[in-house]
């Protein structure tokens, strides 16, 4: 059996009408701009910002790294604050180096579709002057309170096709005052090589969630035509990389990105993100390390994060039974030291993640119950 890490990507999203429901935050704020992928809008919300000398922008050393250097790339300056085992921040420490650091801007990451402390946050940000900018990148859909993520401070930036089958796609949303030069950016099209080569991966993940033999022997396929685009030095945009690159900031989401959006149940999408989690604690909850064992309505989860000794042998294991295990940012900005922040090590040490995603099936969440119990002695 496969079970894929992230949505694929049917023959069913391309015929189906648009949806007449209306869309939910935040694809329907009113002051919005797509991007390529989220970094992207990153980048150009700090290149409005402007930054000034001595002044910084507080970041949890629990991250990815794309956005931190996507922050400096724009000119911003950082300084690190402590994540705690249960992905909250030290709020006391926080007040501190707001004072102490001359924060002009709090950056919030929203871990997993699991919410930070935002009355407590919102209430510092307004007692300090900052800034409050939301990374929804990892939260989209999750309105723990009825309150959406990414809807309580003055930006806020989604990474859209981590949790939908889109082929690329990242958002940054202006909530508070409205800066022209985020509204309509001069953006140049994707090319149609990146799009087309995404769309076909998204696809054969479909495929092979449902036939493994098909689908493998398409993936086979794909990596040949891969393979000849790179001979022929056809380079494709990525999307899930590492990195920054100034060269790709102004790329915009492709408009097959914009139109699936709108051929999406939402609604859907959230019931059977919980539904699966719910499922699997049930099956692994007090067996099995979870990272996060509470689902508060109106979360809507990423994946299942499990707390494993051994990570990397934990994943291989997985991923040879066919289970996309991801082993969750492994690194970070090099700033960020094991010494100074301990705890968002330990996390990055021991957070795997198993999927949970719309497309994953009751019987692959069987499957996936049972090769970690199996797994006793990695897990």
């Amino acid at each position: 059996m496969y079970v894929p890490a992230w949505p694929g990507l049917s023959p069913g999203h391309f015929i189906r009408p648009p949806s007449a429901q209306e869309p939910p935050f935040p694809l329907k704020a009113p002051n919005k701009t797509y991007f390529y992928r989220a970094r992207n809008a990153i980048y150009h919300l700090f290149r409005s910002l402007r930054v000034q000398h001595g002044e910084t922008v507080l970041v949890p050393a629990y991250h990815s790294g794309n956005e931190v250097w996507a922050m400096r790339a724009a000119g911003a300056s950082t300084r690190f604050y402590s994540i705690h085992r249960n992905l909250e921040p030290d709020l006391d420490e926080l007040a501190r180096l707001a004072k102490s650091e001359n924060a002009r801007a709090l950056f919030v990451i929203h871990f997993l579709g699991w919410p930070q402390p935002m009355k407590e946050l919102t209430a510092l940000c307004r007692e300090r002057g900052m800034i409050l900018i939301e990374d929804c990148a990892l939260s989209l859909l999750s309105q723990p309170g009825g309150q959406p993520l990414g809807s309580w401070g003055d930006y806020a930036i989604f990474c859209l096709y981590k949790t939908l089958p889109v082929p690329n796609g990242g958002l940054l949303v202006q909530n508070g005052s409205v800066a022209g030069s985020l509204t309509a950016p001069e953006l140049t099209p994707c090319d149609l090589a990146s799009v087309a080569g995404r769309t076909t991966e998204l696809m054969l993940e479909w495929i092979r969630s449902r036939s493994d033999g098909a689908g493998a022997m398409l993936t086979g396929l794909k990596r040949l035509v891969g393979r000849t685009l790179s001979a022929l030095r056809l380079e494709r945009l990525p999307v899930g990389d590492i990195g920054f690159d100034p060269a790709s900031v102004n790329v915009g989401m492709s408009p097959l990105g914009l139109a699936l959006l709108k051929r999406c149940d939402y609604e859907e999408i959230r019931r059977r993100r919980r539904n699966n989690f719910l499922f699997l604690y049930q099956q692994l909850g007090g067996k099995v390390a979870v990272l996060r064992e509470e689902l508060e309505e109106g979360v809507c989860p990423l994946f299942f994060p499990l707390l494993v000794p051994d990570k990397a042998a934990a994943a291989r294991a997985l991923w040879d039974r066919g289970i996309t295990a991801v082993e969750f940012w492994n690194s970070g900005d090099p700033e960020a030291t094991r010494d100074a922040f301990p705890e968002a090590h330990f996390l990055r040490d021991h957070v795997l993640e198993l999927p949970i995603h719309q497309d994953i099936t009751p019987s692959q969440l069987e499957y996936m119950a049972d090769q970690v119990l199996s797994l006793k002695r990695l897990v």
